[in-house]
């Protein structure tokens, strides 16, 4: 609210003004203007007390400023019980002398003007450095110098009559308090007022001091002037304007009083500078020539102008100052913001790696004897899916609710960061107990475990969660390191479980890196060949085609099992070259045997590939690539894909469709086997399934498995796709499959994985079987892959 309209505010200034116009213009005698005199200045201490307590209770959230506004509540107080008693002891009998006050007053006065100087001197100046506190003293010097200069003048001079001793006094003491007044009030790095709310403070002081030099009574008069009686009642007026401009300063800006920032320079030590030179010119003699008035004159002219010219160019500089501090402020806040981007997670608002690694770090080095470490990793399930079916912004919805239910699943003290992608990290802190840590990934998990509203639907959200406890020698690559391999061991076992670090776990991961490493020199060593399962007509057993199976043999391991190396391969992305060798061998051999066996100029090939070879870019141009370059007709090409390889994805089924456009066939292997069969039927452009090995095993006895096995039939008919039947070991096998429906097979009766010269064989075995399965062949020991 602006002052000008605070009620009480106008209410002081009307009364103000009131009080004075009356002593200056009513005609009333002097008697009368006498007796008004102290009951007015009464009416005015009161209300300097009661504004200051007002001050003092809102004051009370900084010490400091209610202590100073205190003291002065106590000065007042002194000046009212003076001013009192000076009302009481003269009612009635009021004359000129009593203007003064009397001997109690005036003690009473000195008093409160102590107790006010003790007030300045306790309140602290907040100045710091000594370059500071040196500034500060000299300014309180110049002022204080000004100030005596000017109570001495008065003093000296005796103005316009006679001074008593006691007068004098007290107009030296006022003149100075005021000048220590201005210092404290305006020069403190924390001010107790402001600087519109000390003007009064400062004014009524330094008019109190001089009217009573400038309008002295006249104690031989009979009357006293009303000037007079104006002038000594104006500064109680003016006084309680002060306090309450403080008062409605802090109201309405709690921030009013907070530390000022030092200015290059302070107006108030120019101002004792003016003061000086002016009382100077008052108090010079009369009758000086006109040469001395020149030279004082040119004196102070130049002092002005130099002054002038100081001060303009402080405000320039401090203007300069200014945009720098603004600059600066600019930088510290992008500095700021940088720092905070640099340790914080944009999305999820978590700690990003740098700030969690920095937080395991700390909490390792400083933790208490006995207090076990839990860091947990935890790494969200199918999260590609997700954003390849349902876009980014689902994916993002779904990071930012696993982010905001870790925050909740863990205790102040614990550190929830996102190290990247789908990966969130956890460290536990403060806790005693807790075994392995399993009990507190199974309580993470079941809160990540829950759907996620996202692109207007459910989203089930699935993690694995590897955990691992630090004990007393681990650093921090070792708990991370453990953490890693225990989540990766959960994933191993099955996704949407959690899996804590176990020493032997260490053993696997360096088996694996071992292997890894042999594997990856193996592609380029020609260490691999390939085997080749015939796949037959049923009944007869006519050969029609042949399913490519890779093995390895290791010149350091030996024979390597394809469900050890394989698995890795996928894992490690080496299935890439390693599919590709596979193909272009394929192919070549397939060609080879069409232009040695007239009888072979049918036969299909059947190429496994894996799901991540589906999802490299460019797949289908370099199988073209690879059809160009062999001679292969893309017609008499299978490519085998698992349900669990094309599942959800997307952009692997448009690379299906770009396959199916070259004219090359797409077999469903392991048919039965994933969640999602049915629904890959719909989008996955197929033209074979191949009926996993597992309903064939006991078809003829267990009536699930037979049912299973005729409704996959029943459905590759009505879809017109071929069926195939893997795994057939027996001829009563054979037999019920055909009666099903099937009219493929392949399995261990009609022989194991040949190689490529023991198949070409059976390009003339067959002519003589035309009527019965081909048994009994048995040209290699591999199990089927």
């Amino acid at each position: 609210m602006p002052l000008w309209r605070d009620p009480v505010l106008v209410g002081l200034a009307g009364s103000s003004l009131a009080a004075v116009g009356w002593f200056l213009a009513w005609p009333a005698s002097a008697h009368t203007k006498l007796a008004a005199f102290w009951p007015m200045i009464m009416v005015a201490d009161l209300g300097m007390m009661v504004l200051t307590l007002r001050l003092v209770r809102i004051s009370a959230v900084n010490p400091i400023v209610r202590r100073f506004w205190l003291g002065l509540t106590i000065a007042v107080g002194m000046f009212t019980a003076g001013d009192g008693a000076q009302l009481v002891d003269t009612w009635g009998r009021m004359t000129p002398g009593d203007v003064n006050g009397g001997v109690l007053q005036s003690v009473l006065l000195v008093a409160g003007l102590a107790v006010m100087v003790v007030n300045m001197l306790i309140y602290p100046s907040g100045t710091g450095s000594p370059g500071a506190r040196l500034r500060f003293w000299l300014d309180s010097a110049t002022v204080m110098v000004a100030s005596g200069v000017l109570a001495w003048a008065v003093l000296a001079s005796g103005g316009g009559g006679d001074v008593d001793a006691t007068t004098g006094v007290m107009t030296v003491a006022l003149v100075l308090v005021a000048g220590f007044s201005a210092i404290r009030v305006t020069l403190a790095a924390v001010p107790p007022a402001t600087r519109l709310a000390a003007l009064p403070l400062v004014t009524a002081a330094f008019l109190q001091g001089v009217g009573a030099f400038v309008a002295p009574v006249d104690y031989s008069a009979e009357t006293v002037g009303s000037a007079t009686l104006a002038l000594r009642l104006l500064p109680s007026l003016v006084l309680m304007f002060g306090p309450r401009i403080q008062e409605l300063r802090q109201r309405g800006n709690p921030t009013a009083l907070i530390p000022l920032r030092e200015k290059p320079y302070r107006l108030l030590p120019y101002a004792a500078v003016l003061v000086t030179f002016a009382t100077m010119i008052v108090t010079l003699p009369d009758g000086l020539d006109t040469h001395v008035w020149g030279a004082i004159g040119g004196a102070v002219a130049v002092t002005a102008i130099v002054v002038v010219r100081q001060v303009l160019a402080f405000r320039d500089n401090f203007r300069l100052i200014d945009r720098l501090d603004a600059a600066l402020l600019e930088v510290r806040d992008k500095e700021g913001r940088l720092r905070e981007q640099a340790l914080q997670d944009g999305m999820t608002g978590l700690f990003n790696r740098t700030a969690f690694v920095d937080a395991v770090s700390g909490a390792l080095a400083g933790r208490a004897p006995g207090e076990r470490l839990y860091l947990l990793l935890i790494d969200l399930d199918d999260f590609k899916a997700v954003n390849d079916t349902l876009g980014h912004a689902a994916g993002d919805a779904m990071l930012v609710a696993v982010a905001a239910r870790l925050r909740g699943a863990t205790r102040d003290g614990d550190v929830v960061a996102r190290l990247g992608g789908d990966e969130f990290a956890v460290l536990l802190r403060g806790r005693e107990s807790g075994g392995d840590g399993s009990a507190y990934a199974a309580e993470l998990l079941a809160a990540v475990s829950r759907p996620v509203r996202a692109a207007s639907s459910e989203i089930m959200t699935r993690a694995s969660v590897g955990v691992a406890v630090a004990d007393g020698e681990d650093t921090l690559d070792e708990l991370i390191r453990k953490a890693d391999i225990a989540m990766y061991a959960a994933k191993d076992s099955g996704k949407g479980g959690y899996a804590a670090y176990t020493p032997n776990m260490t053993a696997r991961i360096l088996e694996t890196a071992r292997l890894t490493s042999l594997l990856r020199d193996a592609i380029g060593a020609n260490e691999f060949h390939l085997l080749y399962q015939p796949i037959v007509t049923l009944p007869e057993g006519d050969l029609v085609g042949v399913e490519a199976l890779v093995r390895w043999h290791s010149p350091v391991r030996g024979p390597m099992s394809p469900g050890d190396f394989i698995p890795i391969a996928e894992q490690t992305g080496l299935i890439v070259p390693l599919g590709r060798w596979i193909l272009r061998e394929a192919c070549r051999q397939a060609v080879e045997w069409r232009a040695q066996h007239p009888r072979a100029r049918a036969l299909r090939m059947n190429v496994n590939v894996s799901g991540r070879q589906l999802q490299e870019a460019g797949f289908a141009d370099d199988v073209a690539a690879v059809l160009a370059e062999t001679g292969m007709p893309a017609e008499l090409l299978t490519i085998e894909v698992t349900e669990s390889g094309v599942l959800s994805d997307a952009p692997t089924i448009a690379t299906l469709h770009a396959l199916r456009a070259q004219g090359i066939g797409l077999a469903l292997d392991d048919f039965g086997t994933a969640a999602s069969s049915l629904g890959l039927l719909l989008t996955c452009p197929v033209d074979a399934l191949k009926l996993d090995r597992s309903f064939v095993d006991r078809v003829t006895t267990v009536a699930r498995q037979s049912t299973v096995a005729t409704a996959v039939v029943q459905m590759a008919r009505s879809l017109e796709l071929s069926a195939v039947a893997e795994g057939i070991e027996t001829p009563e096998q054979a037999a019920f499959l055909h009666d099903l429906g099937y009219r493929l097979g392949q399995g261990f009766l009609f022989a194991r994985p040949l190689e490529p010269s023991a198949l070409a064989d059976m390009f003339f075995v067959e002519r003589l079987l035309a009527t019965a399965p081909i048994r009994n062949v048995t040209f290699a020991e591999d199990h089927c892959m």
